[in-house]
């Protein structure tokens, strides 16, 4: 390298931000996703048995997928190559394989390709990728932000393996943070930066285990405070985080994923997590009547007969969200998830139907009983219908001793929890009658 092109590689690198800067150049360097990086794990045992194919990254922003990916090249010693699928086309991706194949075929060197946002690539476009990949001319990382089972044609799923990208927790942040505050030749460690802790768990905190959001508040708060020593506050890091947007797709992952949290924190009795996932839903934009009828279904569902009224409640909400809107109807919403969340459960009647249900399918279709068919149209007294039913209303508590099934099947087991409490004890006297009268 000559002096020329060392300086303008100087000039390159102060002219990044920090987040691009302190990118990990090794293994060694790299902070996260343990659960298949760490020793032992599957991606690391392919690196070190160099039996690396391609791979599919799945994540949110700021957890490494592009790091690991120039990575890889080096740890394999193959030509890396990078492109975004938001930018590039079928001509440039064809360029790319011809020249990889060339390299294979000359030097014996395989060619990694990244493909940043591969989501946004159509079916046609994907397609072609999938000749070399088979015949490994190229090593495939594919980096998405969506669910690949849903986004990338199944043929590319299949002949990948797929890594699921975890934000960083709290103290991987940290060790992010203060080695960025330490390394004098790419990071700020030419400061004189004194950092406060409540500072430093705050920007961990409010990274939302994104890296790149953290490294770029820290070099914000520091390169905004003038000359001389720094003294980096909980203040100076709250001037610094810039507000996230909301990452949310109404038609993608992130709408199944947190419709399905919001559903399961209410069925799990937490009104706390199931505020904030409808707060996350209701902040992304999301469709308040589909709240709404979800609400409704849980009703049912997951409380049931254990609070009946759960359901008038839901229904209401319902009303209610088309006959105001937001911004008002959030309360509404909000009263109805905490109600529910606090409500006693019950799943009695959904396994109840679906037995029932599973029964009439599998072809266990039994007769209707004579005394309880139709006796209303002429003739059905000569077929003997209704002959032998007793009218309920004229029995002591309402409750004849008929058999209305014709077989002996329990469906609807009330929990103990709740009002089914009382609808247990009093099934239990209903059923003893309605037994002996299969009895006799």
């Amino acid at each position: 390298m000559s002096l020329f092109d060392a300086t303008e590689q100087a000039h390159r690198r102060q002219a990044q931000p920090l987040a691009a800067r302190m990118r990990p150049r090794n293994l060694g360097e790299f902070v996260g996703q343990e659960h298949f990086l760490g020793e032992g794990k599957l991606l690391r045992r392919l690196i070190q048995a160099d039996r690396l194919g391609s791979v599919i990254f799945s994540g949110p922003p700021g957890t490494g997928k592009t790091t690991l990916a120039r990575i890889l090249a080096t740890e394999t010693r193959s030509a890396f190559r990078q492109i975004s699928a938001v930018a590039s086309g079928v001509k440039e991706l064809r360029e790319i394989l011809t020249e990889a194949h060339d390299r294979l075929t000359a030097e014996g060197r395989k060619t990694l390709l990244l493909v940043d946002e591969m989501h946004r690539f159509n079916k046609a476009q994907q397609d072609v990728l999938l000749p070399d990949v088979e015949e490994g001319v190229v090593v495939l990382v594919g980096a998405t932000t969506e669910n690949p089972f849903f986004t990338i044609n199944s043929a590319l799923v299949s002949r990948s393996r797929v890594f699921q990208f975890e934000p960083l927790t709290g103290e991987q942040i940290k060790i992010i943070l203060k080695r960025a505050l330490a390394d004098e030749e790419r990071g700020l460690g030419g400061f004189q930066v004194t950092m406060d802790e409540d500072a430093l768990d705050f920007l961990a905190e409010l990274s939302d285990g994104d890296a790149r959001r953290a490294l770029s508040a820290l070099e914000v708060g520091v390169l905004s405070s003038g000359d001389g020593p720094v003294h980096f506050t909980r203040k100076l890091a709250e001037e610094s985080v810039q507000r996230k947007a909301v990452q949310y797709d109404r038609d993608g992952d992130a709408h199944y994923d947190a419709i399905s949290a919001l559903i399961k924190s209410i069925r799990g009795s937490d009104p706390d997590a199931a505020l904030y996932w409808l707060a996350r839903m209701l902040e992304g934009g999301e469709d308040v009547r589909f709240l709404a009828r979800r609400l409704v279904i849980l009703a049912s569902e997951d409380v049931g007969n254990a609070d009946p009224a759960a359901l008038p409640l839901a229904v209401a909400t319902a009303h209610t969200c088309e006959l105001v809107g937001l911004p008002e109807c959030q309360l509404t919403l909000a009263q109805a998830v905490t109600y529910l969340a606090c409500a006693p459960k019950s799943n009695a009647v959904t396994v109840g139907i679906g037995q029932a249900r599973r029964d009439v399918r599998e072809g266990r279709l039994l007769p209707v009983p004579v005394h309880l068919r139709d006796s209303h149209y002429p003739g059905a007294r000569r077929l003997g219908h209704g002959e032998g039913y007793q009218y309920a209303h004229d029995h002591p508590g309402g409750i004849a001793a008929q058999d209305y099934l014709g077989v002996d099947r329990i469906y609807y087991q009330p929990v103990d929890r709740g009002f089914e409490r009382q609808l247990a004890e009093r099934l239990k006297a209903i059923r003893a009658c309605l037994k002996e009268a299969r009895r006799s």
